[in-house]
C-alpha cells in the first residue's frame, strides 16, 4: 500500500502532462471496472501503447479500479439490467448476440453490459477532474512542499544528489 502511494506521488510529480495522466486514469478505469479479459479492454491496452499515456498511472489506476470493481458490480447489475431490458433495444441486442464478435464480448451479462456503461458515461468528467487536481496539486501542495525547510534541505544534501545522478538507471528512480 505504501508502495503503491510513493508510486503515485512519483507519477504526479514526474514532469509528464497532466493530461498523459488523466487519460491513463481513464483508460484504467475502463479497464478496471470492466472484466479484464473482455475484448473492449484488448482495445484500451492497444491505445494506451499507441496513445502518449503515463504508463504508471495506468497500472496504478488499474489496480485502484479494479478494487473498486467489486464494491461497485450492485450499481452495474441495475444499470446493465435496466438497459439490457429495456424494450426498444431488445432488437438491437438480439441482433448483436447472434454476431460471434459481440457474444465474445458477453454483453449480454448485466454486470458487463452496465460497468462499461458506467465507464463510458464517467470518462469525460474523470478526464477533465483528474487534470483539474493535478494542475491544483502541482500549483498548490507540491510548490507547499518544496518551499519546506526541510525539503530545501533535503534537496541540498549530499544524499539527494546521488539519488539524482542514479535515478536513471531503472531500478526505482525516475518516472
Amino acid at each position: 500500500m505504501l508502495n503503491m502511494i510513493a508510486n503515485l506521488l512519483k507519477v504526479l510529480n514526474s514532469e509528464a502532462e497532466p493530461g498523459q495522466i488523466s487519460l491513463a486514469l481513464c483508460f484504467s478505469m475502463i479497464a478496471g471496472l470492466t472484466p479484464f479479459w473482455s475484448l473492449h479492454n484488448l482495445l484500451v491496452v492497444l491505445l494506451v501503447l499507441f496513445l502518449r499515456v503515463n504508463l504508471s498511472a495506468f497500472l496504478l489506476g488499474l489496480a485502484l479500479f479494479s478494487g473498486l470493481a467489486f464494491l461497485l458490480d450492485p450499481l452495474f447489475h441495475v444499470m446493465g439490467l435496466a438497459v439490457l431490458t429495456a424494450g426498444p433495444l431488445e432488437g438491437l441486442w438480439t441482433t448483436l448476440y447472434n454476431s460471434t464478435l459481440w457474444r465474445l464480448e458477453r454483453f449480454n451479462n448485466s454486470i458487463v453490459m452496465g460497468s462499461l456503461l458506467f465507464s463510458l458515461l464517467i470518462f469525460i468528467p474523470l478526464y477533465y477532474g483528474a487534470n483539474l487536481a493535478i494542475l491544483r496539486y502541482r500549483e498548490h501542495v507540491m510548490q507547499w512542499i518544496l518551499q519546506t525547510r526541510v525539503m530545501q534541505a533535503f534537496t541540498t544534501s549530499r544524499l539527494y544528489r546521488m539519488y539524482q545522478s542514479v535515478s536513471g538507471w531503472g531500478w526505482g528512480g525516475g518516472a
